[in-house]
């Protein structure tokens, strides 16, 4: 039998509580993520993590102090037929009012992308994204990346991009003047999401990408396993990953990058002591 709204939302509430509820709560106070007054767009995509994180700010508003408004848009970017109509049939039963526009994001992503469609994908959805809101009236964009997507990242960069920095919980557009980009699951672990789909009986779609075809392929993949495996010897591995980016000594770096993008050799400084 499938779960009601009631029930979804009964689960997040009791059932839920401790390992997603009260880590959500503890992200949005944590990193300081809504105000009063804020109208928060939630980029749904029809998969797993962005439908919890709709229902997670439904519940916020119903029952938490802040004053704001939330819309849920939803960019079709060239899915198949069969994978718009199951988003749509998701989010009614789950209760999410879901405002879906138009894209040709995989069309274009295809014919740009070469080796890298997924980047370029990303890019543009993110664009396009920012744009809706912002036209729509809203001042932030609620995307339900997680924890695990959070040390991942971490991860990708140093061993793929030569570079050490991490997915932020919040942060500035840079394109769109007066937006923020909110992360408010960045504490929830993958693993009790699909917890929470499989409780509830829920049909979220998987990547639907008409370009790669859900190949299992690329960086992430690579590290998704790699950070596994590693946790079957040490089960912190995650935690540890997750608060490196927290514990950042600068003294112990060849050189970094400043706010401004200045790049800082620490020869620079180390003749002064500093």
């Amino acid at each position: 039998m499938k779960a009601t709204v009631a029930d979804i939302e009964r689960s997040i509430i009791k059932r839920f509580r401790k390992q997603i509820w009260r880590r959500f709560i503890k992200g949005i106070n944590d990193f300081d993520m809504i105000d009063d007054g804020d109208v928060i767009a939630v980029a749904i995509s029809g998969g797993k993590d962005s439908l919890l994180l709709a229902k997670l700010l439904q519940e916020l508003k119903r029952h938490g102090k802040k004053q704001f408004e939330l819309l849920f848009i939803c960019m079709n970017p060239g899915y198949l037929p069969h994978i718009q109509e199951q988003v749509k049939v998701t989010a009614e039963a789950m209760g999410i009012p879901l405002q879906m526009y138009d894209s040709n994001v995989f069309e274009v992503a295809e014919d740009m992308g070469g080796e890298k469609p997924c980047y370029i994908c990303a890019r543009m959805r993110r664009g396009s994204l920012y744009d809706k809101a912002k036209s729509l009236g809203a001042n932030k964009l609620a995307l339900g990346h997680h924890f695990d997507d959070v040390i991942e990242t971490v991860l990708m960069n140093v061993l793929f991009g030569g570079s050490y920095k991490t997915m932020m919980p919040k942060l500035h557009a840079t394109n769109f003047e007066g937006m923020e980009l909110i992360r408010p699951m960045v504490y929830i672990r993958e693993e009790d999401v699909r917890r929470f789909v499989k409780a509830n009986d829920l049909t979220p779609i998987d990547c639907a990408c008409t370009v790669t075809e859900k190949e299992n392929f690329g960086a992430r993949a690579y590290v998704k396993n790699l950070i596994e495996d590693i946790a079957k010897e040490n089960p912190n591995v995650g935690m540890s990953i997750f608060r490196s980016a927290q514990n950042v000594e600068l003294g112990a770096l060849l050189g970094f990058k400043d706010y401004d993008g200045t790049q800082v050799n620490f020869l620079d400084r180390y003749d002064k002591g500093e």
